[in-house]
């Protein structure tokens, strides 16, 4: 069992920067993969970032650029660095932990909102 804790969201004017965290706990070797994904209303989850346990990392193409992922290991922690947020970037950010026997867990998600 992985527990994944996501830090809280907020409301950011466009232009403005945030940072998510991702806390992880419980049978942390077993991650092979974490990343973050985003649902917003009416709309699909859809794939944000990634990192796998190589340290290799994927952007969506929307959010390329402008966010960046990161990954302590010491703190057993990851992040989400936003800068230049759009309102197309309002949604809830879920964080997932992907462990090797392909189960996935999920933390309880945070809303971002960019509004001025």
């Amino acid at each position: 069992q992985v527990q994944v804790v996501e830090s809280e969201g907020g409301l950011v004017q466009p232009g403005g920067s945030l940072r998510l965290s991702c806390a992880t706990s419980g049978s942390i070797a077993s991650i092979v993969a974490m990343g973050w994904r985003r649902q917003a209303p009416g709309k699909q989850r859809e794939f944000v970032a990634g990192i796998n346990s190589d340290s290799r990392i994927n952007y969506s193409d929307s959010v390329q650029g402008r966010f960046t992922i990161s990954r302590d290991n010491a703190k057993n922690t990851m992040y989400l660095q936003m800068n230049s947020l759009k309102p197309e970037d309002t949604a809830v950010y879920y964080c997932y932990a992907l462990v090797a026997d392909f189960r996935t867990y999920w933390g309880q998600g945070t809303q971002i909102t960019v509004s001025s």
